[in-house]
């Protein structure tokens, strides 16, 4: 369909006018705006326009829902209105960060450090619990641990322990690459610098205590000068540190030497000075630094713990709404490496279960059947350990369970804060955060795991009960209901196919007689993986159903197939992560390979198709790495969406489970009677 200049020109208005507009640029489905004040923005004036399917803020953000297709013309339009510079999604990102605090850009830069190394980190945690299982006592036998009572299996638990343990005997490699991407440098060189200071001939941090009281701590003389030949295994701060310092030297040396020579002297010069500087101030200011701060959480705790349990119990959620929470693994990591575990990791754990036990007790208390299907899905995400659906998709909206599952994890914080609970890896959160937990208090752990499980619960459908009454009484029955409906049906209204009937590829009237005679269209999966429903998605857009109803794809496979027989209505050719798929009948479908995966710009994509190709069912479209995606720190999960506005659709069901490409359903798409006839 064709974008109208006023609708454009409204949007503009809407959000404060061009002159609000710092930078703005647009992806597959939106335009995204860094805004000079968000408060300018008239979200009634966008709610009234037949445009924008949906608007939100995030990470600094304003972004609007325009839908596939027409977003590019939308954002033409826009830059000729304005008369601005086109700007890629990283300048967007660049200048949002700006809005934001210092202490909001710390939170921002730790969270794009470890956010990508969170697979590690869980697997190793995961592969310890085994380890733990294997080697515990009072377990399976009294006494006496599962390896003790059959010896053949010592190996196993060791090699086991090999394979759990490398990635936090070498979590400085994997910080340097992680911090120096995020910092704008070379990853190969901080993950270089990151064994450099875990070096087998250096004495291992994990020694360093019994060294230092006996003095046997080896040392460099560097010219009467001497320097502890100490490793940081495990460490955090230095590394941060460090990659930092590594980074700056690596830009100013790209700077100043020529191109002839960087080769030999940039990656040389960058890691000898940093290393020296690493092993002489960085390492022993910031180990300091870490053991005074382990020694003051630790104090905290060990003094007051029921009053330190019941805050980072009770107040986790909210650290998860800000984004905060991502502070604490790098609290957690130092605690585990300087003491053997983190009390703080089981608070988590807890927090997530209160957190879906109190969205699960959502159905029993609302009537929407989206919503209850909502309540259900997020809860068991949140029960296995991710609980931004359920906080951001329930708890939040109704205010009272994300409050009830605050008291419940308060009071299971502060019993396991009282019995020194402690967890000695970085593991799952939710149900099966037990395998990260020392198994002499599993009990007291499972006992806080009742109390998350049956507070919130409990509390949620009484108080939800308490005011459905009360609005009943007052006329007002299932007010935050109704509010969440009438958002979804202006949504619905106001969304528009992506291609006017002028403009598709293929009608209806050209289709042939069994396409004619269709009422069902059964879609196979484009994408090998895991069906989930699109509440899983991290983004708004997508799991709001903004654009559409649909499914999303986990894949275990980088490639996508066409799903039926049709036209490529559009390929995104610069950033090649989404194509628009037009079977047939007229049905229209986008496939988008992983989130904010624009912001590759092609790096990891390649096409195999062009924008007006006729495809056949199993044919290959796209390809991409899914490595270079999660290297990037992009998640990998992939909406499959049937845009807003397709009058020949009548419903919509999705089918989720494990799907092979070109074989599997995913959707049902169930035609109005008048197309199918």
């Amino acid at each position: 369909m064709s974008v109208k200049r006023e609708d454009v020109e409204k949007i503009i208005e809407a959000i404060g006018g061009k002159e609000n507009i710092e930078v703005a640029t647009h992806c597959v489905t939106r335009l995204r705006f860094s805004l000079v004040d968000e408060g300018k923005v008239n979200k009634q004036a966008l709610d009234d326009n037949e445009l924008a399917k949906g608007y939100f803020s995030t990470q600094g953000q304003f972004q609007v829902i325009i839908g596939p297709g027409i977003v590019d013309k939308a954002y033409d339009e826009l830059i000729a209105i304005t008369g601005g510079q086109r700007a890629s999604k990283d300048d967007v990102k660049a200048a949002a960060i700006k809005h934001k605090s210092p202490i909001q850009q710390f939170i921002k830069t730790l969270s794009d450090i470890f956010i990508p190394l969170l697979p590690a980190l869980v697997t190793a945690g995961l592969l310890l619990g085994i380890n733990n299982l294997l080697t515990g006592s009072d377990i399976f036998f009294k006494g006496q641990s599962l390896v003790q009572v059959y010896p053949q299996w010592a190996d196993f638990a060791a090699i086991v322990n090999t394979i759990a343990s490398t990635a936090f005997t070498f979590l400085p490699a994997l910080v340097g690459w992680s911090a120096a991407t995020r910092f704008g440098g070379s990853p190969l060189l901080g993950v270089v610098l990151g064994l450099i200071l875990v070096n087998p001939s250096l004495l291992s941090a994990y020694d360093y205590a019994k060294a230092f009281n006996e003095g046997t701590v080896p040392t460099w003389n560097l010219f009467g000068f001497h320097v502890n030949a100490v490793g940081y295994q495990g460490q955090v701060l230095p590394m941060l540190v460090a990659a930092y310092v590594l980074v700056v030297i690596e830009k100013w040396l790209n700077r100043k030497v020529p191109d002839s020579l960087k080769l030999l002297l940039v990656a040389p010069i960058a890691l000898l000075v940093t290393g020296f500087l690493a092993f002489v101030i960085i390492g022993p200011v910031t180990f300091t630094l870490g053991n005074w701060l382990t020694a003051g959480v630790v104090w905290v705790f060990s003094t007051v713990p029921w009053l330190g349990g019941l805050l980072y119990g009770g107040l986790y959620a909210p650290l998860v709404i800000t984004g905060m929470h991502h502070t604490f693994l790098a609290v957690d990591l130092q605690l585990i490496n300087s003491t053997g575990g983190t009390f703080l990791w089981p608070m988590l754990a807890l927090s997530n279960i209160a957190q879906g036990s109190a969205a699960l007790a959502m159905m029993f208390v609302i009537r929407s059947q989206k919503m209850k299907s909502l309540s259900a899905t997020t809860s068991i995400t949140a029960f296995l350990g991710v609980t931004e659906p359920a906080v951001f998709g329930v708890n939040v909206r109704f205010k009272y369970p994300l409050f009830m599952g605050m008291l419940g994890s308060a009071i299971g914080g502060v019993l396991l804060t009282m019995n020194n609970v402690r967890a000695f890896a970085v593991g799952v959160g939710g149900l099966p955060g037990f395998l990260a937990i020392d198994v002499a208090k599993w009990g007291i752990f499972f006992i806080g795991m009742a109390i998350c499980l049956v507070v919130p619960f409990v509390g949620t459908v009484l108080w939800g009960k308490l005011a459905t009454r009360k609005q009943a009484e007052g006329g007002e029955m299932n007010a935050a209901e109704a509010e969440l409906a009438d958002d979804d049906v202006k949504k619905v209204e106001h969304g528009q196919s992506p291609l006017s009937t002028s403009e598709k590829t293929t009608t209806t009237t050209q289709a042939s007689t069994s396409s004619a005679q269709l009422d069902v269209l059964e879609l196979a999966a484009p994408i090998t993986g895991q069906a989930v429903p699109l509440d899983r998605v991290p983004d708004p857009a997508f799991a709001e159903k903004q654009m559409g109803e649909g499914i999303a794809i986990e894949p275990t496979d980088g490639k996508v197939y066409a799903p039926f027989d049709g036209t490529v209505a559009h390929v995104i050719d610069k950033s090649k992560h989404a194509v628009i798929l037009e079977h047939t009948s007229g049905v229209q479908i986008l496939v988008h390979v992983g989130i904010d995966t624009v912001g590759l710009k092609g790096d990891g994509f390649k096409v195999h198709v062009a924008t007006g190709d006729k495809v056949s069912k199993g044919q290959l479209l796209l390809e991409f790495d899914m490595d270079t995606i999660k290297a990037a720190g992009y998640p990998t999960i992939s909406p499959v969406i049937v845009p807003v506005g397709q009058t020949m659709i009548e419903g919509i069901e999705e089918m989720p489970g494990t799907v092979e490409a070109g074989k599997t359903p995913v959707l049902r798409i169930h035609l109005t009677k008048a197309h199918a006839s």
